[in-house]
C-alpha cells in the first residue's frame, strides 16, 4: 500500500487548495498558537468547507484541553487528531475519532515512550529543544525502523523534502509522510511546485 501524505501547516484556503489538488491525502491544521502556522477555528472552518470531502483534515493540537479539541471537531470537519504535547495516554483516547500521537526522537531512548499510547498511530519528529515540529529537521531515519517494530503505523515526519521523501519511503515503509517547512516559500505559506513534487514523488517511491 501506498504511503499516505499529509501536507501540515495550511493557513489558508488557497494552501489547502493546492494540497488537495497534487493529491495529498490529508491536510493539517495547527491549532498551537506558538506556531508560525496557527490557525483559529474559524479561518480552520473555512479551510474545511473549501476542500473536497476525500481530503482528510487534520488537527493539531499542543496540550490543548478537552474542550478546544472538541469544539475544533465540530466547527473543522476534523477526521484525525494530532497531539504534539505532554497529553496522556488517557487524554489521547477520549475522543471518538482517529488519534495520532507525535513523539520527538533524539535516540533510541527516545521510542521508549511510544508503547504507552494505544493511539492509531505514532508520528516521529526530530527533537529540536523548544519546537513542537514544522523545523525542517531530519533524525536517524534507523530509529523509524525500529520504531516499525512496536506495533502501530509509523507516520514519518522531520526534515522531509521532496528530494528525500522517495529514500525515506523506501527504507522506512511509513504507513505515511508528513511535511510542512520541506515545502514552504515562508512559514505557513506552501510552494505549489515544491508540494506538487513531494506528492509526486512519495507516490513513485
Amino acid at each position: 500500500m501506498a504511503a499516505i501524505v499529509k501536507i501540515c501547516g495550511i493557513t489558508c484556503v488557497e494552501d489547502a487548495l493546492i494540497a488537495a489538488d497534487a493529491g495529498a491525502d490529508a491536510v493539517g491544521l495547527m491549532f498551537y498558537d506558538g506556531s508560525p502556522r496557527h490557525v483559529s477555528v474559524g479561518r480552520a472552518g473555512e479551510i474545511h468547507r473549501a476542500l473536497p470531502p476525500h481530503i482528510s483534515r487534520v488537527g493539531v493540537f499542543v496540550n490543548a484541553d478537552a474542550a478546544e479539541v472538541t469544539q475544533a471537531i465540530a466547527a473543522c470537519g476534523l477526521s484525525i487528531l494530532q497531539f504534539h504535547g505532554e497529553e496522556t495516554p488517557e487524554f489521547c483516547r477520549q475522543f471518538p475519532l482517529m488519534t495520532v500521537k507525535a513523539f520527538r526522537v533524539s535516540d533510541a531512548q527516545s521510542l521508549s515512550p511510544l508503547q504507552k499510547y494505544a493511539t492509531d498511530a505514532w508520528l516521529l519528529d526530530a527533537h529540536i529543544p523548544d519546537a513542537r515540529g514544522g523545523t525542517g529537521t531530519r533524525f536517524n531515519w534507523d530509529l523509524a525502523v525500529e520504531a516499525q517494530k512496536l506495533g502501530r503505523p509509523i507516520l514519518l515526519a522531520g526534515g522531509l523534502t521532496p528530494e528525500n521523501v522517495g529514500e525515506a519511503i523506501a527504507r522506512v515503509q511509513p504507513f505515511g509522510v508528513d511535511v510542512s517547512s520541506g515545502v514552504e516559500l515562508a512559514p505557513g505559506r506552501k510552494c505549489p511546485e515544491k508540494v506538487r513534487a513531494f506528492v509526486a514523488a512519495a507516490r513513485s517511491a
